[in-house]
C-alpha cells in the first residue's frame, strides 16, 4: 500500500517515538543520516528534539511519510535559510525511508512529495542537500532530478581510518 505524506504534522509523543525509532532503524541498516551504527532511538533522541526545536522557531519544516496503520515510515526535513542573500533556496536534511521499505519506488515518491512541497513555498527556487560519498547516494538523488553540484574529499569521518566525501546536490525549480 502506498504512503501518505504530511508537511508539518503536529508532533506529538507517538511522532517523535517513531522518527526516533525509524533513524535508529535507518543507521543500524547502514543509513547515512548524521551517526554510525550501532545506535538506539535514545541515542538520536537529542539530535531530533534539535528538530523539534527548530520547528518550533518556524526554522525547519518537516514531510513525515506514514504507512497503512499511521507508524512512520520515511521523513525528510526543510530548513530555511536565514541569510539575506540565499532566502530563495531550502536545505533538505535527514531523509529517511524505513530499510524495509526500501528499493520498491517508495523514496522517489517520498523526494517528490517534498520537491512538490517546496514548490508550494512562497519565492523558493531551489533545494540543496548533501549526502555522504561511498553509499551510492548521489545516483539515487541524480535519479531524481538533483545535479551534484559540489564534492568535498574526506570531509566526513565515520570511523578512525573511514574518510568519505561530502556531496552537495541541487535541484533547481524555476
Amino acid at each position: 500500500m502506498a504512503l501518505r505524506y504530511e508537511l508539518d504534522p503536529p508532533v506529538d509523543r507517538r511522532l517523535a517515538d517513531g522518527i526516533c525509532a525509524l533513524w535508529a532503524e535507518v543507521v543500524n541498516a547502514g543509513g547515512a543520516v548524521g551517526f554510525v551504527p550501532p545506535v538506539t532511538a535514545d541515542d538520536v533522541r537529542p539530535e531530533l528534539v534539535r528538530h523539534l526545536t527548530a520547528m518550533a522557531e518556524e526554522r525547519v519544516r518537516l514531510m513525515v511519510a506514514r504507512d497503512e496503520d499511521g507508524e512512520v515510515a520515511g521523513t525528510a526535513f526543510l530548513t530555511f535559510n536565514t541569510h539575506r542573500l540565499m532566502r530563495h533556496w531550502v536545505w533538505l536534511y535527514t531523509v529517511m525511508l524505513h530499510p524495509a521499505r526500501q528499493g520498491r519506488g517508495e523514496g522517489r515518491d517520498l523526494m517528490a512529495a517534498v520537491e512538490e512541497a517546496v514548490r508550494g513555498m512562497d519565492g523558493i527556487r531551489g533545494i540543496r542537500l548533501t549526502c555522504r560519498g561511498g553509499m551510492g547516494l548521489e545516483r539515487f538523488y541524480g535519479s531524481c532530478g538533483y545535479k551534484e553540484v559540489g564534492r568535498v574529499p574526506d570531509a566526513i569521518r565515520v570511523a578512525d581510518d573511514d574518510f568519505r566525501d561530502d556531496i552537495t546536490m541541487w535541484l533547481q525549480l524555476r
